[in-house]
């Protein structure tokens, strides 16, 4: 195993992301000083199949990992002698996609001679807005929306931290995504949702808000079959006003469970993270009622909220520092856990009000 190299402000980490459908490179020193991100998007090559679809993308992260790499070399400036590690997204995500990155990022740690550094790729996300507030105040409460994962956290420090909650059945993207295609109001979901809400009435349906006193965990699958049943009943309902009352419905669960771990747990900081940060309301909704009780608000620019190769440099330094580097017979992990080995305190004390 190569041995870590000093890991300090100047440490120059190359991040390399492909779990899904973007294919995206980083250059990042020090932890949090982004020298560059380049990310290549698929979305159009995925949109007339209204999702991802697992062999395109493998092809064609093949196709451009390596120009998305020499883009972000050139971008910061930097020559790959001058990289100190390189670190890569490991799981969760496709299986395919996530081999053609870790594949990659083997040939260039051992073509460099320098350490390679495996990242669990939503623990980077957890890193997200220590990219655009260095001095978060910790302890922080996290919550980490994406289109796989509804993930509640307290974190003491960086790579310190404890699952509260998780989702048990739907994440909210995933029932942003189906819900915007069962409305056909365009791809990908949550941005389309964004769209169309924007436009409509959150207060024309009353959906429910499934568990929203009950404990930190989450559930949207009824949320999701009373949208579709209220459309069925009402043909004549406007696309509109549905998007609008569905994303006010999941924000309100949302915001008011981060709320509450946030008193719960005497955190100093909430903190938003995956792809559904980048939503509006959502954003909106966290910073005013945060802001309102004295806690500090971390909400990534909605750059670092979707997938990006910068919140992997990142973790990367972090678990660098922290526990060396990761051996070159790594492999890809594609139903990677965040925490598995940590103790589940999502229960809220019997007799308690949250509201």
């Amino acid at each position: 195993m190569i041995p870590p190299p000093r890991v300090d402000e100047s440490t120059v980490v190359l991040g390399i992301e492909t779990s899904c459908d973007e294919t995206a490179a980083s250059i990042v020193m020090g932890g949090t000083d982004v020298l560059s991100s380049v990310v290549s998007s698929q979305i159009d090559a995925h949109a007339k199949f209204g999702g991802v679809v697992p062999e395109i993308a493998s092809r064609a992260h093949l196709e451009l990992i390596r120009p998305v790499i020499n883009e972000a070399l050139d971008t910061a400036g930097v020559d790959p002698e001058r990289i100190d590690a390189v670190a890569v997204t490991i799981g969760p995500g496709l299986i395919g996609a996530l081999l053609v990155g870790v594949a990659v990022a083997k040939a260039t740690a051992f073509a460099l001679d320098r350490p390679l550094v495996a990242v669990n790729h939503l623990e980077a996300h957890l890193y997200a807005a220590l990219l655009d507030d260095p001095n978060l105040e910790f302890p922080a409460v996290v919550l980490l929306v994406s289109g796989g994962n509804t993930l509640l956290l307290s974190m003491d420090a960086p790579g310190s931290y404890h699952l509260l909650g998780a989702t048990i059945d739907d994440a909210a993207g995933e029932a942003f995504d189906k819900i915007a295609r069962f409305l056909n109001i365009g791809y990908p979901g949550g941005p389309a949702i964004d769209r169309a809400a924007r436009r409509g009435n959150p207060r024309s349906v009353d959906f429910p808000r499934a568990m929203l006193h009950d404990g930190y965990d989450f559930s949207f699958s009824g949320l999701k079959t009373a949208v579709m049943n209220h459309v069925r009943k009402n043909s004549d309902v406007a696309s509109d006003d549905v998007a609008a009352s569905f994303e006010a419905a999941v924000v309100d669960v949302l915001a008011t469970k981060l709320m509450r771990a946030a008193r719960d747990t005497g955190a100093r900081s909430v903190v938003l993270g995956g792809g559904v940060a980048a939503n509006t309301l959502l954003r909106s909704e966290v910073d005013r009622l945060a802001r309102a009780e004295g806690f500090r608000v971390a909400l990534p620019s909605r750059a670092m909220c979707t997938d990006n190769a910068a919140m992997i440099a990142a973790a990367g330094w972090y678990r660098l520092r922290d526990h060396g580097p990761s051996g070159l017979e790594i492999g890809a992990v594609p139903n990677l856990a965040l925490v598995a080995d940590t103790v589940r305190t999502n229960r809220a004390a019997p007799g308690r009000d949250h509201r």
